[in-house]
Parts: C-alpha cells; sequence; structure tokens
C-alpha cells in the first residue's frame, strides 16, 4: 500500500486563541468547586428528606452522634464550656462547614478526573456508613438516608461535571469533520490517523492540518450552551437541595406527635396533693434576679441528641426489666392514669463550672419512681437502676437512692406543661441530689435493675464519677444599687447596693451563704424562705459601695455544716468546687 505524502503545515497561535482557551479552561476549573458543593448539598437534602421518611437519623446527625461518642473527653467539655446549651449547633455548623470545604475540592477534583471525583463522594459515603451503622442504636437502619445523600451527590456530580470531560467536537474551518469524528480520524484516501493533541498545539499531519487556532476552541454558541447547562443544572440541584430538606425537616419534627403532645398538655392530670403557689418568700427583694422558677424557655438543655427525639405517645412504652419479679411495659395512657405528684428541684449538668449557668430550678410533675419499682418488685441483689433514652444513651444510679426517701419522679410535665420535647417528652427522670448525667434520663424508654459493677452508663467510660452527688454551690447573680438616682439599678455608683445571687446543695439545704468583699471580713447574707431541701436558694446581702474596683466572692454552708472549699477544681470527674468571684467597679 503507496502512503501519501505527509505534509505538515505550521499555524502559529494567536495571542487571541490562548486567551480564548484560558477562559475557557479557567470557567471550567472554576465552576468544578461549585458542581461539588452543589452536589454535596443536594445528596444532604435528598438525606433529610429520606431520614424524615423513614424517620430514621439524616447523615449529619448520624454523624454528629459520632463525633459526640468518640471525641475526647477534654474536646466536649471545651465545647460545653465555650457554646454552652448551643453545643449542638456549633457542632452541627462545623460539619456542614467541614462538609461543603471536602465537597468543593471533590468537585474541584472532578472537573480532572471523574473517577476520583466519585472516589471522594464514595469516601464520605463511607465516613457517613461508619456513623450510621456503629450508632449507639445498633441497628444499622440509620444507613439508608445515607445511601440515598451518596446516590445523589453521585448523580448530581455527574450531570454537572461529566459532560466537561468527554472528548469535545471541536469546529474546524473550510466545513471540514469536526475532531473526534472517524472522517477526521482517518483521511479518504487512508492515511494514519492525526493526532488531535498535536493540531491542538497549532501542529498537525492529516485532514485537521493547517486549521486555524480559534476553529480548534469551541465557538461562542458552543461556550454558551456549556454555561446555560451548568446554570439549569446548579438551578435545579439547588432547588431539589431546598425543597427536599425543608420537606425532611418538617416530616422530622413530626406533625402528628406535636399535635399529640399539645392534645397530651390540655389533659395533664392533677397531683393528687398539688404543691400551692410559689410562696412570695422565696424570691429575694432583688430586681433583676434570677427567678426561683426557670421557664422552661430559659432551663438548659445538655445532652448527646443531635436531634431532639420526636416520640409518639401513642406507640411509646415504659419498660422496666431486669433484676424485678415483674417486668412492666408501661404505656403512656396507662402511665397517666396513675397518681400523680408535684415536686420542685434543682438541676445541675456536672459540666457546669463556678459560676457557671447549666443550673435551673422548675415544678416537675410526675408518678413516685419507688411506686413503680414496688410494683415491679426490686430483688435485693438490685444496686442499680439505669435508665434508658430511645436513643440508646444510658445513665446509672444506686437503687438506694430511689429508695431512701427523697422524691424521685418519672416526670411527665414540666412548670405546668407537658415536658417540651427538647427536655425528654413523653417521660424523663428526675432524681434528686445527684447530678444529670447518671440520673436525669430523657425521653426514657426503659427502667433497667441491675448491679453497679454490671453497667456503666454511657458517661462513665469516658472519663466521669461513677457516683455522682451534686455539691454545694453558690453563685453571684446581681450586684445592684438599692434605689438609683436615674432610675437604672445596674449603673453602679457609690452608694447603697445589693449582692445577690442563689445557692444549692439539692437534697441536703442551704443553711448559710457568706460575702466578703476585697479582702474584708465574711457578712451572712439573707436568705430567701424555702421549705424543700431539693431547690436552690436566693440570697441577698446589702452592701455600702465605695468608688473604685472591688472583688466580691461568695460561699455557701449546706445543713451539714459543710462550707464548700474554695480551691477550684475542674469539672471533671465529678464537679467542679471553689468560690465565685467577680470584678466589679464602682464610679
Amino acid at each position: 500500500m503507496k502512503l501519501g505524502v505527509v505534509t505538515v503545515s505550521v499555524v502559529p497561535q494567536t495571542q487571541s486563541s490562548a486567551s480564548l482557551r484560558g477562559r475557557a479552561d479557567g470557567a471550567r476549573v472554576a465552576r468544578g468547586p461549585a458542581a461539588g458543593i452543589l452536589a454535596g448539598l443536594t445528596g444532604l437534602g435528598l438525606g433529610e428528606l429520606a431520614a424524615g421518611i423513614a424517620d430514621r437519623a439524616s447523615p449529619i446527625v448520624s454523624v454528629g452522634n459520632s463525633v459526640i461518642d468518640h471525641v475526647p473527653l477534654s474536646v466536649k467539655q471545651f465545647a460545653i464550656s465555650t457554646f454552652g446549651s448551643n453545643d449542638k449547633q456549633a457542632l452541627i455548623g462545623g460539619i456542614l462547614v467541614l462538609t461543603v470545604v471536602y465537597a468543593a475540592v471533590v468537585g474541584a477534583v472532578a472537573v480532572r478526573r471523574f473517577a476520583w471525583g466519585l472516589a471522594g463522594v464514595a469516601g464520605f459515603g463511607v465516613i457517613g456508613l461508619w456513623a450510621a451503622v456503629t450508632g449507639r442504636t445498633g441497628d444499622g437502619g440509620n444507613a439508608g438516608p445515607v445511601l440515598v445523600a451518596v446516590a445523589a451527590a453521585a448523580v448530581v456530580l455527574a450531570l454537572l461535571v461529566r459532560p466537561w470531560t468527554q472528548g469535545r467536537v471541536h469546529r474546524p474551518a473550510s466545513g471540514q469533520a469536526p475532531w473526534g469524528s472517524d472522517q477526521a480520524r482517518l483521511s479518504s484516501s487512508g492515511q494514519a490517523p492525526w493526532d488531535p493533541d498535536q493540531a491542538h498545539s497549532g501542529y498537525g499531519a492529516g485532514p485537521g492540518a493547517g486549521l486555524s487556532a480559534e476553529s480548534m476552541l469551541p465557538d461562542g454558541r458552543e461556550a454558551g450552551l456549556e454555561r446555560r447547562h451548568f446554570l439549569i443544572g446548579s438551578a435545579g440541584a439547588l432547588g431539589v437541595a431546598g425543597l427536599a430538606t425543608l420537606g425532611g425537616r418538617s416530616l422530622q419534627r413530626n406533625g402528628k406527635v406535636v399535635a399529640a403532645r399539645a392534645k397530651a398538655a390540655q389533659g395533664l392530670p392533677a397531683a393528687a396533693h398539688p404543691l400551692p403557689a410559689v410562696d412570695p418568700a422565696a424570691t429575694a427583694p432583688v430586681p433583676g434576679l434570677t427567678p426561683f422558677i426557670t421557664p422552661n424557655a430559659d432551663f438548659y438543655r445538655i445532652d448527646t441528641a443531635i436531634a431532639v427525639p420526636r416520640v409518639d405517645p401513642a406507640t411509646w412504652r415504659l419498660k422496666i426489666t431486669g433484676m424485678v419479679d415483674r417486668p412492666l411495659s408501661i404505656s403512656y395512657r396507662e402511665l397517666l392514669a396513675r397518681p400523680m405528684v408535684e415536686h420542685d428541684c434543682t438541676l445541675m449538668c456536672v459540666s457546669n463550672p463556678v459560676g457557671g449557668g447549666l443550673v435551673g430550678n422548675a415544678r416537675w410533675l410526675g408518678v413516685p419512681l419507688v411506686d413503680l419499682l414496688n410494683e415491679a418488685g426490686v430483688r435485693p441483689e438490685a444496686t442499680q437502676i439505669v435508665g434508658e433514652s430511645v436513643d440508646g444513651w444510658t445513665g446509672g444510679f444506686p437503687t438506694a437512692l430511689a429508695l431512701d426517701g427523697r422524691q424521685a419522679l418519672v416526670a411527665v410535665a414540666m412548670n405546668g406543661e407537658a415536658l417540651p420535647f427538647r427536655h425528654g417528652f413523653p417521660a424523663r427522670l428526675v432524681v434528686p441530689g445527684i447530678y444529670g448525667y447518671v440520673s436525669a434520663t430523657k425521653w426514657l424508654s426503659e427502667i433497667r435493675l441491675n448491679r453497679l459493677e454490671d453497667e456503666n452508663g454511657y458517661w462513665i467510660p469516658r472519663g466521669w464519677a461513677k457516683m455522682a452527688p451534686i455539691k454545694t454551690a453558690s453563685r453571684i447573680d446581681r450586684i445592684a444599687m438599692q434605689s438609683p438616682a436615674d432610675g437604672s439599678a445596674d449603673r453602679l455608683v457609690a452608694g447603697p447596693a445589693f449582692v445577690a445571687g442563689v445557692a444549692w446543695a439539692q437534697h441536703r439545704g442551704i443553711a448559710k451563704v457568706e460575702v466578703r468583699i476585697d479582702d474584708g471580713k465574711w457578712e451572712e447574707a439573707n436568705l430567701a424562705t424555702v421549705d424543700d431541701l431539693d431547690t436552690w436558694r436566693q440570697w441577698w446581702l446589702p452592701w455600702a459601695a465605695t468608688s473604685g474596683r472591688h472583688i466580691v466572692a461568695v460561699r455557701a454552708t449546706d445543713a451539714t455544716g459543710a462550707t464548700q472549699p474554695e480551691e477550684r477544681t475542674d469539672v471533671a470527674p465529678d464537679g467542679a468546687t471553689g468560690w465565685h468571684t467577680v470584678n466589679v467597679k464602682i464610679g
């Protein structure tokens, strides 16, 4: 076979063609991260929707729960001390930021090698599946929303990125066949295929040789189609992501359960012996002081649930199992039909630092825990009560603390209304005198009797103490003028003032509170009247304030005669100690 003569034509590349090609390549590179972010958001949105439909945890919630379960104790404590009751929102925000950054990287990689981009999506899926399968519920049911999210992200990434990574059809001048076609690759005379990469560089042999540089680039119409494809695809992905997220969140809020709680709030039973209204003498005569009863909206929330469980009271049951003679299974309706008691009780998180706000006082309504235990028949060897939440969280405390006369409750109401979702609806444990991490199980599903050595609650293997009595503490909440001349008690000037706050020693009671100004002597403060040892107590001290800077300190003594120590200790492993001090400037 006789080969034809090969001619080489050198066509200098113009500045305009290089600039055009640079702009085209730059546009694709810039769109890569955007495509990755859109794919990620769409995946997360459809994952939320799948979670709402299946009544499971979303991928973000699964990962968030896994983070809470596996990060070191020091990290958890840093989050609580920094963000307080907003620690969950901070964690979710951090996960979303990292997800967006990761998705942007995946998109940038996918523009160059689409298979690598898919590998990046799969990698995130592996993380999500691990978090879903190893969650504390242990049933693997949360894997479904993760799979939906990964599949959706991969599809959107393919729709937005894949067209750019395919071999493109270039439009040559003079009506010659486009690159990529069989006609362009093989001449009519049987010449060897030509290399489009060489032609793209301005050097070529065969039918494509001699084309102008501009003809080797997408023309304006082709670039416009590419941009239009991306914009339409992006708008569609963004719309799907938004609608799916809204739909999923709506389903997860579960309107049926919200309505059921509202109905329960209207039909709460009365206590067999209702408590009287809070005695005015329980409130110190200092305007702006922390109220004796903490409103539900202001009550602290510290738990491990990223998403607040929405439990349907129609299907909920409380089981009492383990070392009992007669295991019980009680519906919500049956629980409400039992004799109820009211009890004012202060709860406190073990993570509360000296002077911190992770403490609150409420009026609880519920069934005495001792009544349920007596009905089940606790065996003598059962030395521990373990409360388990619907999401698998556990907390355990000595059985003796429920049988020693304290008013431990399976509570169904808080401050006159059905438990808010964030505080444990439909039922939770309230046990006076011990920190919540061993006792205050919210969204209660099971009460399990066993030995103290048989099981550790959620926080014990993570560095917290097994025994957790609440320590005596006091806090300065208010320094104000007694009769401010300008009507503002917060403007501190020399003259008669108040120092005021709260003190607590649950199930022991507060006997005395003392205040010290600078290096002066300790002065005993006035105490508001309370009838129960399980609540905090307001205190106040008149002070003849003088101009300058002052250090004000407070300490409390409980009813056993023990005074809180001066030395400050960390919250871990069993609660902080130390005097609360504040610096104040008197103008």
